[in-house]
This record gives C-alpha cells, structure tokens and sequence, in this order.
C-alpha cells in the first residue's frame, strides 16, 4: 500500500483508490443502476441514473475532509468497479460504507479495497474506532468485514434503503486500530 501526499490515494495490489472526479459520472450510473447493488445499500436509489452519479459526486465535492472520505474503486484496465467512504453517522461515529458494481463481485476486490482503506485511515488518517453495518441477508458483505478487522457488537439495528423503500436489519460492527 502507498499513500500519497494531498487528497488520499491508496494502492493496494490489484486497486487504485482515489478521488471522485466528475468525469467518473457515467461509469458509476452504469453500476449503480443494478437493483442488486443498490438494495444492498441504504443511500443509494433505485433506479440510478446519471443525475443521480452527477448529484452525489457534487456532495463529494462539498465533504468536510476532516470528518469523511471517499473513494472512487479503480482496478486496473476496467476503470472504476466501485466506491468506497467513511461517512459521519448521526452519533458522531465515522462509518465505513462500500459498493462494487456486479460484475466484480466474488473476487475480494472489497476485502482488498477495504483493507486499504482501514490501513489508511488508522495509519494515515489517525482513527482507531470506526463502525460499519451490513444487511442481515448480505452476508457476503459481512465476510468483507470480519476478514478487515471488524467484530460484530450483537447489535441488529433496522435501517432504511432508498432502493429497498424499506427498513432492513442490519448487523452492527467496529473496528478497532
């Protein structure tokens, strides 16, 4: 893994995490437009269209960088396959979030992409408690968090998904540096 100076860019072996930019617009609409992917989610709408890619890379634009980052995935020649960002939660606790688009799926791309980033944000970014939470019927997501680092609370919280429009049980867990 290498960090950079400025705006954080993480290598791992197979990924590239850095900044959003405007151009990365397209790409994401076009994976984000999977009802797999955005029910697995709770701010990402379905259906997902480029005003919606458009609208959040504005609201990455507009981050306080002090309290959140966020990571647009790219793996080698496909180009980006996905997202990443620690997020502040309503208590104040900064949360790990992430997407990879359908096709990626199955090649620990997100164990990769999130072993990074945690690397970065204790080794670079300084936190050493950060939250995160996957959907009961997610467990593969929940396989990404446990081989990171995260321990499960015993916490099952209901949260709600834009795409799902509803309240899904979630499994709470954390990570300590």
């Amino acid at each position: 893994m290498s960090i950079s100076d400025g705006p954080p860019v993480i290598s791992t072996a197979r990924l590239r995490l850095r900044a959003p930019k405007p151009e990365d617009a397209p790409r994401i609409a076009d994976l984000a437009n999977d009802p797999g992917v955005a029910r697995m989610t709770t701010r990402m709408p379905h259906p997902y269209g480029l005003s919606d890619a458009e609208a959040f890379l504005q609201a990455c634009e507009r981050r306080d960088m002090a309290r959140e980052h966020i990571f647009a995935l790219e793996h080698g020649d496909e180009g980006l396959v996905g997202m990443l960002g620690f997020h502040p939660d309503d208590g104040g606790r900064v949360e790990l979030g992430y997407w990879l688009g359908r096709p990626y799926w199955g090649q620990g791309l997100a164990t990769e992409a999130a072993g990074g980033a945690l690397a970065w944000a204790g080794e670079g970014w300084r936190r050493r408690y950060l939250v995160a939470g996957h959907f009961a019927d997610n467990p593969a997501s929940g396989q990404v968090l446990c081989k990171t680092g995260f321990l499960y609370t015993g916490e099952v919280v209901p949260r709600h998904s834009l795409a799902r429009g509803e309240a899904a049980a979630t499994r709470m867990m954390v990570w300590l540096a």
